[in-house]
Formats: structure tokens, sequence, C-alpha cells
């Protein structure tokens, strides 16, 4: 599945955050590539040796953390350091599928990518996501400070950019739950279970579907 998840950041946050950003120096995105991305990959990104690297990385975490919606889409157990991309006139990230694990020192298995919008559509033209599903081709533009969760194991790439300039993050999440399917039963399931907590919070069928839930988890988490 894929989920649009609005409003991740505020207005004073996006201010100091982009604040942020562009006091710091970026790279050749190529430094961060796989042998396969390296073929297609032609982008910039936050500098590994930048100082606001660490505070910048913190700042993400705590924001999707902090995210209810986030926290349902993804389940999350772990949450890679996100990386800082820049794109720039000409600059685009071909068709590639994201490493099934990440990191040397402490492996994190990536089941679900994460794009968080840090500018305007109307700022830029063309640097479309593009998420290949059985469905087709699926185009993403978001406004600022909105995000979008999806499957890393999908095909994906972003469009050339042809004016201005695409500022986002990127992070990579191993789930509580592995596989997808069972993912968005949770997850529609936790939205049943929201609603009949703010209508019927005391009827039988609510304390049903909370079982239900919290015995789903029970059942498949990986912890």
């Amino acid at each position: 599945m894929i989920y649009l998840i609005p409003n991740i950041m505020t207005a004073a946050e996006v201010a100091e955050f982009t604040k942020l950003v562009a006091e710091s120096s970026f790279e050749d995105g190529i430094a961060t590539a796989g042998s396969q991305a390296r073929r297609v990959k032609k982008n910039e990104q936050l500098a590994r040796t930048d100082k606001n690297k660490p505070e910048v990385q913190k700042r993400v975490r705590d924001m999707l953390l902090r995210s209810v919606e986030f926290k349902r889409a993804t389940l999350p157990k772990h949450i890679r350091p996100c990386l800082i991309s820049r794109y720039r006139p000409g600059m685009r990230y071909g068709p590639h599928v994201d490493n099934g694990v990440m990191g040397s020192d402490s492996p994190v298995r990536s089941d679900i990518a994460v794009t968080l919008f840090l500018c305007e559509p109307g700022d830029y033209d063309g640097g479309e996501l593009v998420i290949h599903t059985n469905f087709g081709p699926q185009q993403v533009k978001l406004p600022l400070g909105s995000a979008v969760v999806y499957p890393a194991s999908s095909l994906h790439e972003v469009t050339p950019l042809t004016r201005g300039e695409r500022l986002c993050a990127v992070t990579w999440i191993q789930s509580l739950v592995r596989d997808p399917a069972r993912r968005e039963v949770l997850y529609e399931l936790d939205v049943v279970r929201r609603k009949l907590h703010e209508k019927q919070p005391d009827a039988e069928e609510t304390y049903l579907v909370q079982k239900n839930h919290a015995n789903l988890i029970r059942m498949w988490a990986d912890t």
C-alpha cells in the first residue's frame, strides 16, 4: 500500500529545518548508492561529514515518530538515519529498487521507504516520485511537510528535474510486521478500532475489535 501523510512538520519546524539545511554542505549522491543505483542516480545529498547531519537526522526521526498516522502505517521497529536529497535541473534518479538490508554495523531490513517533502510542488518542475505498482506507475508530488510511505521492495524513480530545486528527506523502516499484506490488515483494522472507540467506546464490538487488533499484532510481530 501507498500512504500519504500530511502535516508531518509544523510551519515553525519547516522554517527552522530549512534554515538548518540551507546552512549545510552537500555532496554527490553517488556516495551512498549501491552498485546498481550508481548507474542511474544523479542527485546531491547532505554531506556525510557535515556538522549539521546528526541534528537533521534526529529532527526527521522525531517528527515521524510523533505522527500517529506514520506509526499506524509502518509499525516501526527500526528507522534508518535519513538522507537529505537535493535535485537541481538535469538531475534525476532512474528506476531502481532499494537494498533489502541497509547498514553494516547494525543491519536493518528495509521493509518500507519514506519520502518527506521539504519544498512546495510549485517550487520545481519534473522531479515526481514514480512508484511502479501492479496497477501501473503512481506519481507522487506532495506539499511541503507531507510524506509518502511505500514498499521499499517496489521499483521506483525520480523523474528529471527541469526547473527549480527539489529537496526531500528519505529514510527506510524495518517494521514490526514484515509482511505488507498483514500490515495493511492491521492498518485498516486500526482505523475501524479508533472510529468505534470515538463513537461507541463501551460497545461490545469495540472491545472485540480492540482485542483482535492486539492479538493479531501479538501473532505477527517480529520483536
